[in-house]
């Protein structure tokens, strides 16, 4: 490999090397090269068929132009015209205009960053860690309370109920109380070890009853999964 053999074109040197090979519904692919291989990845489906979510990373305001929400499409399209729902904040408005590396596009498909124009919206009005989504298909909303599972990885002392930590969820970051932890939960299984434990600590995994400080935007992770994961600090 230092060498370059079996990178880009076969090597002599390795004459017991045979090749890879892999059979999918695809087709089959084989090669020698580590380039091959390359090449014979597929693209992962992009969730296009799914209700629109975009949580904002930031908000501008541009001269002549208007205030600019820009973020990342986790799932759905967005495209001039449609009219978007910010949640948690419930703010519905029409997208003039998308832009991604000061291009217009016809329309964003999940995982382009882009930045969107909306009309009557100040940017005071907008913040960092909301979510745009379609207002006509499965709008998001806020949540005044959810149910996740949490793993413990690392934590001094217990937690019980009444803790509130901060959680990052896609780009919101918001204090978060453990209002009742439900039960203890194997980490591999997830079957219920304990039910009502008093607490839990490093390394145990737990459903717990979650209740944000202020409204925030989360969804199942079954439907949406990069709007349901989250981060413990």
């Amino acid at each position: 490999g230092w060498h370059g053999d079996n990178m880009l074109k076969p090597s002599t040197k390795m004459p017991w090397f045979k090749g890879w090979n892999v059979e999918r519904k695809e087709g089959k692919a084989e090669g020698k090269c580590l380039i091959e291989a390359l090449d014979a990845i597929l693209p992962p489906a992009r969730p296009t068929d799914k209700p629109l979510r975009l949580p904002l990373q930031d908000v501008y305001k541009i001269g002549g132009i208007g205030t600019v929400p820009v973020g990342r499409v986790e799932t759905g399209i967005i495209k001039p015209g449609t009219i978007v729902v910010f949640a948690p904040a419930n703010i519905t408005t029409e997208v003039k205009s998308v832009e991604m590396h000061h291009e217009a596009l016809q329309e964003a498909v999940p995982g382009d960053n882009v930045g969107f124009n909306v009309k009557n919206v100040s940017v005071k009005e907008l913040r960092r860690g909301y979510v745009a989504g379609d207002s006509k298909n499965n709008p998001p909303k806020g949540a005044a309370d959810f149910t996740a599972q949490v793993i413990v990885l690392n934590h001094p002392g217990q937690i019980s109920n009444g803790y509130t930590p901060v959680l990052d969820c896609h780009t919101a970051h918001i204090a978060c109380k453990f209002s009742e932890i439900k039960e203890k939960v194997d980490r591999r299984t997830g079957k219920s070890t304990e039910d009502n434990p008093k607490s839990i600590k490093s390394g145990d995994a737990a459903i717990v009853i979650l209740v944000p400080s202020k409204p925030l935007c989360v969804e199942s992770f079954q439907e949406f999964p990069p709007l349901g994961r989250f981060a413990v600090r």
